[in-house]
């Protein structure tokens, strides 16, 4: 049977309004018997009723938060980011993983809605922003993460693609590089198609250049794979001299089916650009040259706006923050 609040207080010889502020505010409680309530918790084992207190607080202390892919490592060190900064005010962050269908990120939000959380930060799966607006309308805020906010409506935090992309292709074609290949996703994902952008305008600069699309289904290894087959079985005069993967899971999987599938020599033959620049990269078999983007640092900065807007949501400050992405080059285009 669980231990309430009455079975502590009985024990400690307290009020049960004593073991309320022992556990809600300490500071008003003498110090002994702060110890002594203390000392009978955990004799007694017992464990607060989270989920009757959000009701009568109105809120919990917890963030929500939704990603496209929680097996992709730039997620998960987005999540670390978010989680180290709400831990700095006692909160947890509910992590929901919507693998890129709308329906799903629906039951997420509505889950976290019912949780009561603070707000919510979502990478979204698509452009359709009707549910987001319902729920901050409905007094949940909303954050979008590695997305750029339509206007003013959301507060965002974002990397430049178009530039990364941008700086991606114009390193390639300085390596004297022309036949360009991007490797990426569906179009229904803004990033990939803004990192496309920005590959095209650099190769438009360079006259004899030319880029080649290929649209997998997912940006995972298994499609980099997939990728890495089509463009090996080409004769040579078919192949690209370089591939800008939209994501480091695609580059790993090319890498994988040129260099260890096939006799294929990076950069050599091909040389290879990813974009995230996700640990990984640099235990590849041919470390990858990748655009970098600041994870953790998204991740943190996500949580920090959210409290602004909780805060402060009439204040004056940024709600709109835009990192500039890095190209870090390693062997795969330097050989």
């Amino acid at each position: 049977m669980a231990v309430s609040v009455r079975d502590v207080a009985a024990a400690a010889g307290v009020s049960v309004g004593t073991v309320s502020n022992v556990l809600n505010q300490p500071d008003k409680v003498a110090a002994m018997t702060v110890e002594r309530v203390q000392a009978v918790i955990a004799e007694l084992g017992f464990v607060r009723n989270d989920a009757a207190r959000q009701l009568r607080a109105g809120r919990s202390r917890s963030i929500g938060l939704v990603v496209p892919d929680a097996g992709n490592p730039f997620f998960a060190d987005v999540a670390r980011g978010a989680e180290a900064r709400a831990d700095e005010d006692a909160l947890a962050v509910l992590l929901g993983n919507s693998d890129e269908s709308p329906s799903r990120e629906d039951n997420y939000l509505d889950l976290f809605r019912e949780q009561r959380v603070n707000g919510v930060l979502i990478t979204p799966a698509s452009d359709d922003i009707d549910k987001l607006l319902r729920v901050q309308a409905a007094g949940t805020p909303v954050v979008l993460v590695d997305h750029e906010a339509p206007g003013a409506v959301f507060c965002s935090v974002s990397v430049d693609d178009d530039e990364g992309g941008f700086l991606a292709a114009q390193h390639l074609l300085r390596i004297g590089r022309r036949r360009l290949a991007f490797v990426g996703g569906p179009e229904s994902i803004a990033q990939v198609m803004n990192r496309l952008r920005g590959a095209q305008r650099a190769v438009d600069e360079v006259p004899d250049a030319t880029l080649e699309v290929l649209r997998m289904p997912a940006l995972t290894v298994l499609h980099g794979r997939a990728a890495g087959e089509e463009i090996a079985a080409r004769r040579e005069v078919d192949r690209p001299d370089a591939i800008f993967a939209a994501n480091d899971l695609l580059a790993v999987g090319l890498l994988q089916a040129l260099t260890m599938f096939h006799s294929l020599r990076v950069p050599d033959d091909i040389a290879l650009v990813g974009y995230d620049d996700i640990d990984f990269a640099t235990a590849t078999v041919v470390p990858l040259t990748s655009v970098r983007q600041p994870a953790q640092l998204i991740g943190r900065t996500a949580v920090e706006l959210l409290l602004r807007s909780i805060s402060d949501p009439d204040g004056e400050y940024e709600r709109r923050v835009r990192f500039r992405p890095e190209l870090i080059v390693r062997q795969s285009t330097a050989g």
